[in-house]
């Protein structure tokens, strides 16, 4: 919105409101306004959660055992504040970007829709009083439907349709696959449901998921800056390189804002959880904005720590039924380390330290190529 006051104010003259067309002076204020937002808002949205009873519900002891020890007196702390960093990041986004880039329309339609799933999910929890929610065949068929839809408006829409069907991995200039041609869409849809599904299982303990999403976020804000910029991206760093790719640094910078503004009410002990609300659609939305800058398989890198969480459910899973032995005392693996006797809060700092040592690692995928 920002971005034409200058030619609504003086015609397009040289001002100092032609600051609002620097993507840098636009992302900054993205910021700050979603952090000014979750801020402002954070007290009356937890009040209103406690008035409608909105309460996460706690697995029983017959469920986790030990770990409903530790985290008994968290229940009924408010959940479904994924509302106000959905709201913080959409708020910044429309006012400081350009809402006729298709990366931006791609993007925020991601973490709306995602973000709606997890409503309607942690909505079920509330009133059925268990953390089991709707059944996960219908949320992975909505992640499904949602990522398609999508990644299939980029797969036909001209400005982005050549662009987004290479394949580009650290360390070549030249991207591995050139196009993919239709079998970039089942890749995208990977993507994103895996993101957003691990995302979701990182979503364990206060500010574990809101801190590593915002470490996640500031490096693909550097990643697609460099992409949409020509001369450092192209021509010095050898990145591929798409006029709207830049847009989508704003949204990533209203993120980091909203992140942080979240994470004020979020850190141990937690007066408000994101929920499914929050950690569906920050996954599927980071997915999204690794595939509109052609860094999916950095996402792996920075994104370290979700890959963590994801794998150890998985290997958990698939040790037990194979052997019907587990490698974990508990996934996901942050539960493993509390029951090995860290504190809660050892866990979280040093996820968040591992989470920024890995977005440094992927920024240093830049110059390897």
């Amino acid at each position: 919105m920002i971005y034409h006051l200058n030619d609504w104010l003086v015609g397009g003259e040289e001002v100092l409101v032609n600051l609002f067309r620097y993507i840098t002076f636009r992302s900054g204020v993205a910021a700050i306004f979603a952090f000014g937002v979750s801020l402002m808002f954070g007290n009356r949205v937890i009040r209103k959660l406690i008035s409608l009873k909105i309460g996460q519900p706690v697995r029983t002891a017959e469920e986790v055992h030990k770990l409903a020890e530790l985290h008994g007196k968290k229940a009924g702390t408010p959940t479904m504040g994924g509302v106000l960093i959905l709201a913080a990041v959409v708020g910044g986004t429309v006012l400081c970007a350009r809402m006729d880039n298709p990366f931006v329309i791609a993007v925020l339609f991601v973490l709306v829709a995602l973000g709606a799933l997890g409503f309607y999910d942690d909505y079920q929890k509330v009133v059925h009083k268990n953390s089991k929610g709707i059944s996960a065949r219908f949320k992975l068929l909505a992640q499904v439907g949602v990522a398609l839809a999508a990644s299939l408006f980029l797969y036909i829409h001209p400005d982005t349709s050549d662009y987004i069907r290479s394949l580009n991995v650290p360390f070549l200039k030249e991207p591995l696959v050139k196009d993919m041609g239709i079998w970039c869409l089942p890749f995208f849809v990977t993507v994103i449901v895996g993101c957003s599904n691990a995302v979701n299982l990182t979503d364990g303990l206060d500010g574990l998921a809101i801190g590593c999403t915002v470490t996640v976020a500031m490096a693909y804000a550097v990643f697609c800056y460099l992409v949409g910029n020509q001369v450092l991206g192209e021509r010095y760093l050898f990145l591929p390189f798409n006029k709207y790719a830049g847009e989508l640094t704003v949204l990533c910078m209203a993120l980091v804002g909203a992140g942080l503004g979240f994470l004020w009410f979020n850190c141990h002990p937690a007066k408000v959880f994101m929920g499914d609300t929050g950690s569906l659609a920050l996954g599927g939305g980071l997915a999204m904005v690794a595939i509109c800058s052609k860094h999916e398989i950095v996402l792996m890198i920075v994104g370290g720590v979700f890959v963590m969480e994801a794998a150890s459910v998985i290997i958990q899973v698939g040790s037990f039924k194979l052997r019907k032995k587990r490698v974990f005392r508990m996934a996901p693996i942050h539960h493993h380390f509390e029951l090995k006797g860290w504190h809660e809060n050892q866990v979280i700092i040093r996820f968040w330290t591992l989470s920024i040592f890995l977005a440094f690692l992927g920024l240093a995928t830049l110059k390897l190529r």
